[in-house]
């Protein structure tokens, strides 16, 4: 799967924003899942006054948060060894400054998955670094499970599975 594009993933990719109290969820294109700047420009293009950020399940093997600001966008990864196999998530270690690992890719399967980024990314809307911390740190679950915790943390659950359930997801 080296080199995988957002023709060959699977997944899903949704713009979460918050305005004025309310949670508002919109699917994003899939081009998204395989290109970091096509997910910074269509989170960009909504244009809100409130936050905005992405989050991005590949395969259901890793997710990324996306939020831009002005300053930059701050990211976080679930799993910094899918650069490996996926340009994206190759893409965010980039941006990162991070080496992609230097993991044979047959061994890929013997080593522990790690994040990197911000898991401070969504602190001020009421996800703490250390509650982040032990999301992504819980490997026996698939991503869209930890961007459920994510939801629910953050009180857009029902709106997250409603949104999934239009994706057959």
């Amino acid at each position: 799967m080296a080199g995988a594009s957002a023709d060959e993933v699977e997944g899903f990719a949704i713009a979460v924003v918050r305005e004025e109290g309310k949670w508002t969820l919109t699917t994003m294109d899939t081009s998204a899942l395989g290109e970091l700047g096509d997910a910074e420009n269509l989170l960009r293009s909504l244009r809100s006054a409130g936050a905005v950020f992405g989050l991005l399940d590949v395969d259901d093997e890793f997710f990324i948060i996306v939020r831009p600001s002005p300053s930059g966008t701050k990211l976080l990864i679930s799993d910094a060894t899918a650069a490996i196999d996926y340009d994206i998530a190759a893409d965010v270690l980039e941006s990162l400054n991070v080496d992609i690992p230097d993991i044979d890719p047959d061994e890929l399967d013997d080593v522990e998955p790690w994040a990197e980024g911000d898991f401070g990314v969504l602190a001020d809307l009421g996800l703490p670094e250390a509650v982040m911390s032990v999301i992504v740190g819980d490997t026996d679950l698939y991503a869209d499970e930890q961007i459920g915790m994510i939801a629910a943390r953050l009180g857009f659950a029902d709106e997250l599975s409603k949104t999934l359930e239009k994706l057959n997801h």
